[in-house]
């Protein structure tokens, strides 16, 4: 130990993986569980205020956020590995020029995706699935929304960095401010001064804002170095690095989002097939989505959590602590989604039942959609935590193949080809057919990846 001491000068490659995981995991965790809050907490709100309908057009507004928590994925994850990698190889003005590229990327790629949504609200929301009942509710709400979108890709990616500069209680504190004003806010708006949907989203969109300023402040008090204008601006060569990190975790939530379009487009044409109509089963998929926002808030915030142990031992090629440190979170996670399991299948309408009141026949398809699509939700936990692995260590293209495999590969073909022969039940079954096959997978690239870095590490000791 004491020799690993004077190897390495950062504790990241020496000090026990467990309070590793316990400083950088929990707030990374706890700060995307709140997070995944601000759309919970509307949920619940609109769906005891406003209803059924209302629950509806936020699940087909959802797919629109999730595109903007992509693009934060793909510059906060790409911009924080490289970051690690780069303080690892002991090269710090690179580590400044991903600082200064990434910053100011989520600063354009923010303006330009609000004017979008701006512009193109009504067919957006069309093609997500939303029905003539839904439509003029989910104009409304996203109309709102949309204002505080750039603000939420900005904190969301500058949680990531101030959490790998070291400092994960302040990025969890902008995001817990964020979220517990949020649901202060919904109440003043909704119970208070009865704004109905409107204030849901006011709720939502000031409170981004906040956790926006809340994170800006930090970066004049950056520790691993002062953040200049100069550094600022985006530099060509560290851009493409930071796409090329990140587009895993890009890929990963932009088929989400896909998927979530085919789903409630699907789920709306065969349910009209059946007695729950169109809008039932949209509305118990937007809660089922928010539910299950949750676990991905977990197993990602976990994954991220670990990212600045995985970037930085790689970087220093101290490959046993890299083992270690994914064999741990993986132990966490698989825990989390057997509890999550063992909820959905023993207590779906008590679950359900927090999102607002419903007719029978609302309760009925509820029960049957948690059962079912989230049937294998136990091995949830395996396909995210290894992605986010390979992306922290560097391994690009298994990154960008895992993450396409559940969603891309799997999921969105079994939605179209299972409907085609068992209707709306072929939709449900797609949900758990796609996450025992997507768990299979990773077991698989893993345990490669450890094999080939057990050869590459008896060829150092060689050498």
């Amino acid at each position: 130990m004491e020799e690993k001491r004077s190897s390495q000068n950062n504790p990241l490659g020496y000090a026990p993986l467990s309070g590793l995981m316990r400083k950088f995991a929990i707030p990374s965790i706890i700060s995307m569980l709140v997070n995944s809050l601000y759309n919970m907490t509307d949920q619940i709100f609109i769906g005891h205020m406003v209803g059924m309908l209302g629950n509806a057009a936020t699940n087909v507004a959802f797919p629109l956020t999730m595109l903007m928590i992509a693009f934060a994925q793909l510059i906060g994850v790409g911009t924080a590995a490289n970051f690690n990698i780069s303080l690892g190889a002991k090269k710090e003005d690179d580590a400044k020029q991903y600082i200064g590229t990434g910053l100011t990327m989520t600063a354009v790629i923010g303006l330009l995706f609000f004017l979008f949504v701006l512009i193109f609200k009504t067919p957006l929301l069309k093609i997500c699935g939303a029905t003539e009942n839904v439509l003029p509710l989910a104009e409304t709400y996203l109309g709102i929304t949309a204002i505080g979108l750039p603000f939420m890709l900005f904190s969301s990616t500058a949680s990531m960095l101030i959490r790998v500069d070291g400092s994960p209680s302040y990025s969890m504190t902008c995001t817990v401010s964020g979220a517990v004003l949020n649901v202060f806010l919904d109440w003043l708006f909704m119970f208070v001064f009865h704004w109905g949907l409107e204030g849901a989203a006011l709720a939502t969109a000031i409170s981004q804002f906040v956790s926006f300023l809340l994170s800006i402040c930090y970066f004049p008090k950056f520790r691993t170095f002062p953040i200049r204008k100069n550094m600022l601006g985006i530099r060509k060569d560290y851009a493409v690095k930071i796409a090329k990190f990140g587009i895993s975790n890009f890929l990963n939530h932009t088929i989400m989002m896909a998927v979530a379009i085919v789903l409630n487009n699907s789920l709306a044409y065969y349910g009209a097939l059946t007695v729950y109509g169109k809008d039932i089963p949209l509305a118990v998929s937007g809660v089922a989505t928010k539910l299950n926002s949750i676990m991905v808030a977990f197993v990602v915030g976990l994954s991220h959590g670990c990212q600045p142990i995985l970037g930085f031992n790689i970087g220093a090629k101290n490959y046993d602590r890299v083992k270690a440190t994914y064999k741990m979170a993986v132990k966490i996670g698989m825990c989390f989604s057997v509890a999550a399991f063992l909820l959905f299948q023993f207590f779906p309408r008590e679950v359900i039942s927090v999102f607002g009141a419903g007719d029978p026949l609302y309760y009925d398809f509820a029960e049957k959609y948690l059962r079912i699509y989230m049937l294998m939700v136990f091995t949830f936990g395996l396909q995210p935590i290894t992605v986010n692995y390979f992306t922290s260590i560097g391994a690009v293209r298994q990154g960008i193949v895992l993450s396409a495999s559940r969603q891309g590969f799997i999921l969105l073909p079994m939605l179209l080809i299972l409907p085609q022969f068992f209707g709306l039940n072929g939709v449900l079954f797609a949900g758990p057919v796609s996450d025992g096959l997507a768990a299979m997978l990773s077991i698989t690239m893993v345990t490669i990846n450890f094999k080939g870095m057990a050869k590459l590490q008896e060829k150092e000791k060689r050498d």
